[in-house]
């Protein structure tokens, strides 16, 4: 009964094909010219499908075009501004694709650099010690203790003087002393503190500026990553295949906003039997045609590893006929001429 019911349905589609080759093919009504080779292909194709034979090629096997998309998406959410790109554009790669509100991330990159430039600042004043006033006024003084320690001095001697004459009192003579005492230690610290003053601060504060820097370096950074996020650009030069938001839409973290389809990420996905699938191997060419389309030629890069469906728990030599199993290939010349989605035909030379 199963295999008069598929007689007829074979039967019923070649008398509708037969009408079609008549209607197109000879009785020259043909709108387009070509009508006798479409017919035949198509009349070809439908024998194939129903099982009756067909002229095609038995390496033949059918599929169809996918593609990997690129979604650009942002890791830091906010409000979609201007969206730089419409579906169906050509875009370069790095060209603008779209920008969000990025007030926020702005202000906090402009006081990661103020935080930035008081560290370094900081660091610089404790590299080179005080400044030139501060050490021109340690000098005078300096010079006013070693002016005074000369004038002690030179008491001090008179009073030693008279003081062997018996004209003086050892009380002045001791005065004396100690007045000279006094202008060597004044001298002596000031030296100290011109020395102090030209050297640079203590080795451990200068660690903890250098650190401060690194800190604010990291800071800015950070923000300055934050603000990027804000805009999407192209990776590649691609088809904006689609766009998912509106200015003025909440485009949240990490969810696409524009949808691209390199050239290169253009695929095609055929099945073969499992009686031919040992015969194909990775890197090898492949034939790919379509309706109104040029052939192009295409790389096997993936040979899926399992069949399509579930298969019955006991193989039987009937079941297994009916394995398929899933082979991508890329095209090495003209991707643009396929179209996602499209059928086609893929002649595999062993």
């Amino acid at each position: 009964m199963r295999r008069w019911l598929i007689a007829l349905v074979a039967l019923a589609a070649l008398t509708v094909g037969g009408l079609f080759v008549w209607r197109y093919a000879w009785s020259g009504s043909d709108p387009a010219g070509d009508g006798g080779n479409a017919a035949a292909l198509w009349l070809d194709r439908l024998a194939h499908a129903v099982g009756l034979g067909g002229s095609m090629p038995a390496n033949t096997y059918s599929g169809y075009v996918e593609a990997d998309y690129v979604m650009v998406t942002s890791s830091v959410g906010g409000t979609l501004m201007h969206l730089d790109v419409a579906r169906g554009d050509q875009v370069e790669k790095g060209a603008p694709l779209f920008g969000l509100d990025d007030a926020a991330e702005r202000a906090a990159r402009d006081e990661a650099t103020a935080r930035l430039a008081q560290a370094q600042s900081q660091l610089a004043d404790l590299q080179v010690g005080r400044r030139q006033p501060e050490i021109d006024a340690i000098v005078a003084q300096h010079a006013q203790a070693e002016a005074a320690l000369r004038q002690s001095e030179a008491d001090f001697e008179r009073q030693m003087q008279l003081r062997n004459t018996r004209v003086s009192s050892q009380k002045q003579l001791d005065d004396a002393r100690a007045q000279r005492d006094h202008d060597q230690s004044r001298l002596d610290e000031l030296d100290a503190q011109l020395k102090v003053a030209q050297m640079p601060a203590r080795e451990d504060e200068i660690h903890a500026a250098e650190a401060a820097v690194s800190m604010a370096q990291a800071s800015l950074a950070q923000a300055e990553w934050r603000l990027g996020q804000k805009s999407g650009t192209a990776p590649a030069a691609a088809l904006v295949y689609d766009t998912l938001y509106r200015p003025g839409e909440m485009a949240p973290a990490g969810l696409p906003v524009v949808q691209l389809l390199p050239p290169g990420n253009v695929k095609v996905r055929f099945f073969v039997p499992q009686a031919v699938v040992a015969q194909i191997a990775v890197g090898q060419t492949v034939k790919v045609s379509c309706d109104g389309c040029t052939p192009v030629t295409a790389t096997v890069r993936f040979i899926s590893p399992r069949a399509e469906y579930t298969p019955p728990v006991i193989y039987s030599r009937e079941e297994r006929s009916r394995l398929v199993f899933m082979i991508e290939a890329r095209p090495t010349e003209h991707p643009e001429a396929l179209r996602v989605g499209q059928p086609v035909d893929v002649v595999v030379t062993p």
